[in-house]
């Protein structure tokens, strides 16, 4: 069983870390941009935030990487089918991820490469 964090500035961090990637629906990469800040900013003096922090960016990288791949096969029609489900996906398990968190709760996205470990 997991620690569930009590701290609420810490949870409200870490949720931010979640949330912030919803910002690549509005900018170009700010899904990468948002949780990378919140990460830079508060990962040394929350352990949490540097958890979900982490998590949030493999997520994200991977999301991105899959609508490159989507955008790709749009030439061959599939890319079209595979964009919006990338985008489902993304969305889902990014309000997820800042649920638990903002219950402090530790959140690792299924289907998410892990490139910062």
């Amino acid at each position: 069983m997991e620690r569930i964090i009590d701290n609420p500035d810490e949870r409200t961090w870490g949720m931010l870390c979640h949330l912030s990637a919803l910002a690549g629906f509005i900018i170009p990469f700010g899904n990468i941009i948002g949780p990378l800040v919140v990460y830079s900013l508060k990962r040394q003096e929350y352990d949490f935030v540097e958890d979900q922090g982490k998590e949030s960016l493999n997520f994200q990288i991977t999301m991105t990487i899959a609508l490159v791949v989507s955008a790709i096969l749009i030439v061959i029609v599939v890319g079209l089918l595979l964009l919006g489900i990338v985008l489902v996906i993304s969305l889902v398990f990014t309000v997820i991820g800042a649920v638990k968190a903002s219950q402090g709760e530790f959140y690792h996205y299924p289907l998410s490469i892990r490139f910062l470990k």
